[in-house]
């Protein structure tokens, strides 16, 4: 039986672990606690005095500016964070959480699990490829489109904490980013590898896939020339734009049909790096796919043609452009994480659950159009489609259009982030900001809305208050205001027939 080991971490507390190696990884041995509600990394070589200052300060004052202020607790949930840095036998190691359960697949893959990967952690690699999902996961495994966009939010406010707090990830990938599309939960890990402020930056550039253009494209350089770009908050918003991508529509954006090189190394530098073009480039067809080169394991989703970008609704494909046109080369341009939060949270209120019950995404983006469909599966939605235009109030009396969306569905849940718009779906929003204030039916023939909670909903049609409890049919054209408080909107009804 493996011996256990106490150790004194640098903050003076104890630290035991089992002296058995758990996992390894690319610069690490893993070892569980006594208890395995933490385990203990060593780093196998040597680290450096800077390594070790970097580390405490992760762990010490930059973990604390996190945890400590108000609502600190939100952030436990998307972090794996260390918590100690601990010396033993000449290496450097450190302590941190166990993951939690549901980043631990609990069935695997396909026929029986046939590439033995249950009860290995859900690293975020599995879910961001066609084959993958197409091939090897097992449908329980899943999840739906809707759980995705709630992963792909959860990481934008992860980075932009991390941002706001002057910090880079400096590896953002699928490989560091533990997800549930069961649940939609997402944390991202190896924080050990932050770029700290004034400290001088870990020696990784990234994974591949996900590093920046500039990156790639002066790594030739050497340490200390001023015209190599190292890992930045920059080159994590490229990073956080390839995954967004990667895990809404299973492809990746820069990886077309041009070749570059002969050279498959050299074809590689200058494709992701120099010559980088988006593959759906709306005037730039050079790097687009070639679908007949695909194989039909990538298939539909590696074809942009069945399912372009413009599935993942306005807000994002403006987005993308900014990220993979705009930016690509220019990282000044690139979207903030706090952009795609906002996007990705504006898109989540367009979505429509599709009408087919087969259909493996259940969920698509309305598209805006009088014929709405499924772009995965292809059913058309039948029926009556309520969409409520937003308007905010600049001034009293005077309402404009929010170029804001809430699409309805039976049984959706209107919310306080809808009604006033000095409230947000964040990380601040409080417990009681997250209760239901209505909700929306489809009853006897027509749609409505029942006031649950408040008091100041008008049918300003008919002038008249809406109590709570009592509802308000929605009919073309339909004006209800939802709140007469300072940032209160009003809805417009339109109706769409199909």
């Amino acid at each position: 039986m493996a011996r256990t080991i106490r150790i004194t971490a640098t903050d003076g507390s104890t630290v035991e672990y089992v002296d058995e190696i758990i996992g390894a990884g690319g610069m690490k041995d893993v070892y569980f606690s006594p208890d395995k509600s933490y385990v203990v990394a060593f780093f196998r070589d040597k680290q450096d005095f800077n390594a070790k200052d970097r580390l405490l300060n992760i762990t010490g004052i930059y973990r604390e500016r996190i945890f400590n202020a108000d609502g600190g607790n939100y952030w436990k949930d998307l972090y794996c964070w260390p918590t100690k840095v601990v010396e033993h036998n000449g290496k450097l190691g450190l302590v941190c959480p166990t993951y939690q359960k549901h980043f631990f697949f609990s069935i695997g893959s396909i026929n029986n699990d046939f590439l033995g990967i249950k009860g290995k952690e859900k690293e975020g690699k599995w879910y961001a490829s066609a084959k993958n999902q197409n091939k090897f996961l097992a449908p329980a495994e899943k999840g739906d489109w809707f759980k995705y966009f709630q992963i792909c939010i959860r990481i934008s406010r992860a980075v932009k904490r991390l941002h706001a707090a002057g910090l880079a990830h400096s590896d953002l990938s699928y490989k560091n980013v533990l997800i549930d599309p069961t649940s939609g939960r997402a944390a991202i890990i190896d924080i050990d590898g932050l770029v700290v402020p004034g400290k001088y930056p870990p020696d990784v550039l990234g994974t591949p896939d996900f590093i920046a253009p500039e990156v790639i494209a002066t790594k030739h350089l050497k340490i200390g020339d001023a015209s190599r770009k190292l890992p930045s908050i920059a080159t994590d918003r490229h990073a956080l734009a390839v995954m967004i991508y990667m895990y809404l529509l299973n492809r990746h954006p820069l990886r077309g049909g041009k070749v570059w090189d002969l050279d498959s190394a050299k074809d590689e530098e200058l494709s992701m790096g120099a010559k980088a073009i988006f593959v759906e480039h709306p005037t730039d067809p050079t790097n687009r796919v070639k679908v007949n080169q695909l194989h039909p394991s990538l298939l539909p989703q590696g074809d942009p043609n069945k399912l372009p970008y413009s599935i993942c609704g306005p807000y994002l494909k403006e987005l993308f452009n900014r990220a993979f046109i705009d930016g690509l080369q220019n990282p000044s341009l690139r979207p903030t994480a706090d952009e795609w939060e906002q996007a990705l949270l504006k898109t989540t209120d367009l979505m429509q659950p599709c009408q087919n019950p087969q259909c493996a995404h259940k969920w698509f983006v309305f598209d805006n159009t009088r014929t709405p469909k499924c772009p995965f599966c292809g059913k058309e939605y039948k029926g009556q489609l309520p969409v409520l235009n937003l308007y905010y109030s600049p001034k009293l009396g005077v309402f404009k259009p929010e170029n804001y969306r809430l699409m309805v569905y039976d049984k959706q849940l209107l919310y306080m982030w809808h009604v006033n718009r000095l409230v947000s779906a964040n990380e601040k929003t409080t417990e009681e900001q997250k209760k239901p204030v209505g909700d929306f039916h489809f009853h006897n023939g027509k749609w409505i809305l029942i006031n649950r909670k408040l008091p100041g909903l008008y049918d300003k049609d008919l002038d008249k208050k809406i109590e709570i409890g009592q509802a308000v049919e929605l009919t073309e054209g339909k004006r209800i205001l939802l709140s007469t408080e300072e940032g209160g909107r009003l809805i417009v009804v339109q109706l769409v027939n199909n």
